[in-house]
C-alpha cells in the first residue's frame, strides 16, 4: 500500500458494502450532533503540508490508479487552545491532493472511518457522471463504496462532500483537489505547493479558548468567525506550522482550491504577482500574465506560477483584508538569497 499525498494507492481495493441509510446514520445527518463533541484533541495538526503532494507525471501512456479516500471526523485546533470538530478527507484540510493524467482510469474507494458519526460522500468536479460520483459514494460509518471513472478533461478540480448538509461538511473541512494533467504534462518548476481556503462558522468568538461549536445561523448569513488557509489560523507561517522556503531565482507552481462554502477568495501574493494564472484551474487555456489578484469562487480552483527575483517574504492572502487581519487567512513563502538593489532596495538613500 502506497500513500501519495494522503490518498492511499493500493494494490487491491475493498469491495463496496452496499449503501443503506440506517437509523443511526439518519440521525447523524442532523447538524445537532456537532455539539456533543468531546474537547479532547485527537489530531495534533489538521493543516495539510503544502509540499506533501505527488510529483509531476512523466509518462506518455494512460494508467489505472486504485485510490482509497477516507472520511474522518476529528477534533483538532484552529489555533492554540481553540478546538473544533473537523470533518475531513484523510484527517487533513484541504483533503489529499490527487494527481492523474488525462486519459487515466481511476478506481476510487470512498471509506468512512468506523468511529465516525455522520453520513459522507464525494462529488468530484473532474468526473463525468451523476453528481460527479456523489450518488454512488454515500457511506455510513465503517462502510465503503467503489466507483470507476476516466479522467477525460485536464485541469485542477475541487472534490467535496455533497450530502444534504454539504455546506456544513465543506465548511468543516471536507474538500480537496484532483489535478488532471494534460497529456503533454506540465512545464518543469522548482517547487509545487498546495493550499486550500475555507470558512469556519462558530458559536464562540474567534480566539475564545475551548471547544467551538458549529454556528448554522452564521453560516446561513455567510458571516464566519474564521477564514483559513489550510484549516488553521495562519497555518503556514512562523506563528503556526512554519513558512515555506524557496531560493532567489526559483519558480513555484501553486495549486489553490477554495472550498468555501460561501465566500470567494481574492487570492493575492503580497510583494509579488502571479507570473502565470490559469483561472478556474483551466490548464488547457493560455495563462494570463502578471496578475496581481485572482478571484477564485467557492467550489473552484486556480493554478498559479510565481517567480522569485528578490529575497523577501511573500504573504499569501485573501485581499478581502479583514479576513487576514481578523480571521486568520495568511500563509508565507520566505525567499532566501542575496539582496538585489537593482530590483528592490529597502535601504536606499540618495
Amino acid at each position: 500500500m502506497k500513500n501519495i499525498g494522503g490518498a492511499m494507492l493500493t494494490g487491491s481495493i475493498m469491495a463496496g458494502t452496499g449503501f443503506s441509510l440506517n437509523a443511526r446514520a439518519a440521525a447523524a445527518a442532523s447538524p445537532k450532533t456537532d455539539t456533543t463533541a468531546s474537547s479532547a484533541v485527537e489530531v495534533d495538526r489538521i493543516a495539510a503540508d503544502p509540499t506533501a503532494i505527488p510529483g509531476p507525471i512523466r509518462r506518455n501512456t494512460p494508467k489505472t490508479h486504485e485510490i482509497e479516500l477516507v472520511s474522518r471526523e476529528v477534533i483538532s485546533e484552529i489555533e492554540d487552545g481553540v478546538q473544533f470538530h473537523y470533518l475531513t478527507f484523510g484527517g487533513q484540510v484541504p483533503g489529499p491532493f490527487i494527481r492523474v493524467r488525462q486519459g487515466d482510469t481511476v478506481i476510487l474507494t470512498h471509506k468512512s472511518a468506523p468511529e465516525n458519526v455522520l453520513l459522507h460522500n464525494v462529488d468530484f468536479h473532474s468526473v463525468y457522471g451523476t453528481g460527479g460520483g456523489a450518488e454512488a459514494t454515500f457511506v455510513t460509518p465503517g462502510q465503503s463504496q467503489t466507483i470507476k471513472f476516466k479522467a477525460m478533461y485536464p485541469g485542477a478540480y475541487i472534490y467535496h462532500c455533497a450530502v444534504p448538509r454539504m455546506d456544513y461538511h465543506i465548511s468543516s473541512g471536507m474538500y480537496g483537489m484532483m489535478l488532471v494533467e494534460p497529456e503533454e504534462g506540465l512545464p518543469e518548476v522548482d517547487h509545487e505547493f498546495y493550499f486550500g481556503q475555507n470558512e469556519i462558522y462558530s458559536q464562540q468568538l474567534a480566539g475564545e479558548k475551548g471547544m467551538h461549536e458549529f454556528n448554522f445561523e452564521d453560516m446561513r448569513k455567510e458571516t464566519p468567525q474564521y477564514v483559513l488557509l489550510n484549516g488553521e489560523k495562519q497555518a503556514i507561517t512562523a506563528n503556526r506550522r512554519g513558512a515555506l522556503k524557496v531560493k532567489k531565482g526559483e519558480k513555484a507552481r501553486i495549486f489553490f482550491v477554495n472550498g468555501g462554502p460561501n465566500l470567494s477568495s481574492s487570492f493575492h501574493p503580497i510583494g509579488n504577482v502571479w507570473t502565470k494564472t490559469w483561472r478556474e484551474g483551466a490548464i488547457a487555456s493560455n495563462p494570463e500574465r502578471f496578475v496581481q489578484t485572482a478571484l477564485v469562487p467557492p467550489g473552484s480552483c486556480g493554478i498559479f506560477e510565481m517567480d522569485f527575483p528578490v529575497a523577501s517574504t511573500v504573504h499569501l492572502v485573501d485581499h478581502a483584508l479583514s479576513r487576514v487581519a481578523n480571521k486568520g487567512m495568511m500563509g508565507d513563502i520566505i525567499v532566501e538569497g542575496p539582496e538585489d538593489p537593482e530590483i528592490f532596495d529597502p535601504n536606499y538613500s540618495a
